[in-house]
């Protein structure tokens, strides 16, 4: 099997250090670059392959939902937003996944639930994501919502 070639774009360099951890705790994963704002992550998505990307919604400059907007306009590469702000339940998550995310996961969880992050992961690079329960009624939600406006 081909290892799924990960980008990591948060502008925390602990977090970004303590993903690094989690996902190359998997064989098949490997972090194909690190990057500290949107800026830097298109610099390194024009020169390295990259099967999923993991984003932060809070960086300084643009934002991680203003950032993925965009790639979803011009690229396929699934991304998976990493933030304390897409706990279940929040309407981030749903925005996010509206706009496109593959998946969305608190990164406060990415050390305890790191299995379930892996596949997430995993899962996005062979497009097998789905939204559970959950995630359908929130973005239902959210649509719901915008409609009434």
């Amino acid at each position: 099997m081909r290892l799924v070639r990960v980008l990591v774009v948060d502008d925390s360099v602990t977090i970004r250090a303590m993903m690094r951890q989690v996902l190359e705790s998997d064989s098949e994963i490997r972090i194909a670059g690190m990057a500290g704002s949107a800026d830097e992550a298109e610099r390194l998505l024009d020169e390295t392959l990259v099967d999923v990307i993991t984003l932060d919604v809070e960086m300084p400059g643009r934002s991680g939902l203003d950032y993925l907007q965009d790639l979803r306009r011009r690229r396929s590469t699934p991304v998976i937003m990493l933030s304390s702000y897409t706990a279940r339940g929040e309407e981030l998550r749903a925005q996010a996944l509206l706009l496109g995310a593959a998946g969305c996961f608190n990164k406060a969880n990415a050390v305890r639930d790191k299995d379930r992050l892996l596949k997430l992961v995993k899962d996005a690079a062979h497009r097998e994501s789905r939204l559970d329960r959950d995630d359908v009624a929130a973005v239902a939600a959210v649509v719901a919502a915008r409609a009434a406006e």
